[in-house]
């Protein structure tokens, strides 16, 4: 009787533990969807405060003016029957393609310019064993903080000495200005992270140091390019004080300075056309950042931490 009470009672400790063991784990399962609850709800919330103004912006650009103008109309939904009226003064009766060629050109050779430079600069920072490598870096960064609407006037002085105001051209001219020192500031923390010892031995088996650079230690770079690329041109898309300071004439205005000084007309706003430039700036831009966008957070936080 005693031996059997014994395994009665070992029995009852075994069944104890194994009820405890599942509490245990239905309390880890319960945490962890409610924490994936949370998690999830914050990305929603997250997203939903992003795509709001978008959203809101595409349903403006179709909406008739009496619902717009309306207090009592919801500004979220189609209280009337949708327009493209808007869309059709943007594209008719504005320069805005215009305006988007010269942004897209502008912002194409501003970024060529920028890694043309930048790139072999921040290489020749981030290689070569000089003193005076570092505190060139960061005078360089530097440069990138002062406020454009310290530099426009003068720069207005450079930019006619060379004839070109008035001129597309002189963005060109004065983007890289802002764009260069980031770049090479960026690149040169992401190529830090390269271990010399690849281009070494790229120069062992035959290459040129030239040869190395283009052919292993680019293509290795290829995130931080990317983010040059989409900070480059963006900055070229949306820059405001140059451009209105430096153009007048509505062939060679941008979208950044073409869209609002054209679509308001004195005291006359076409909020609905303004939307709809709005959403077709915002769209491909969006898209190509989506695409890209692991590269680019690489070539950033790489950069950030390395330089």
């Amino acid at each position: 009787m005693t031996v059997d009470a014994g395994k009665f009672s070992g029995g009852m400790v075994d069944l104890t533990n194994k009820d405890e063991v599942d509490r245990r784990r239905r309390q880890r399962r319960r945490r962890a969807r409610g924490g994936r609850a949370v998690l999830y709800g914050t990305a929603l919330a997250a997203a939903l405060a992003g795509a709001g103004p978008f959203v809101w912006s595409t349903i403006t650009s179709f909406k008739a003016n009496p619902d717009l103008y309306t207090k009592a109309n919801n500004p979220f939904i189609f209280n009337l029957p949708p327009t493209l009226d808007h869309w059709r003064l943007l594209f008719y009766e504005s320069e805005f393609l215009t305006f988007a060629w010269n942004t897209l050109w502008v912002g194409i050779v501003v970024v060529a310019i920028t890694l043309v430079i930048g790139l072999p600069a921040a290489y020749a920072l981030a290689r070569l064993d000089m003193k005076w490598s570092g505190p060139l870096g960061i005078a360089i960064f530097f440069v990138y903080l002062i406020p454009p609407t310290l530099l426009f006037i003068p720069l207005t002085r450079v930019v006619g000495n060379f004839g070109l105001l008035n001129n597309t051209w002189s963005m060109v001219l004065v983007y890289p200005t802002i764009t260069i020192p980031v770049s090479v500031w960026l690149l040169t923390g992401y190529l830090k992270g390269i271990p010399k010892d690849i281009e070494e031995q790229a120069m062992v088996d035959g290459y040129s140091r030239l040869g190395a650079f283009l052919h292993i230690v680019v293509p290795l770079t290829f995130p931080g390019i990317v983010a040059v690329i989409v900070f480059a041109f963006t900055l070229s898309a949306h820059e405001f004080i140059y451009a209105l300071a430096f153009v007048s004439s509505t062939a060679e205005k941008t979208i950044s300075v073409g869209v609002p000084t054209e679509l308001i007309r004195g005291d006359v706003f076409y909020w609905q056309s303004l939307q709809a430039a709005v959403v077709i700036v915002a769209l491909p831009i969006a898209l190509v950042f989506n695409v890209l966008l692991q590269r680019f957070i690489a070539g950033f936080t790489m950069g950030a931490v390395k330089g």
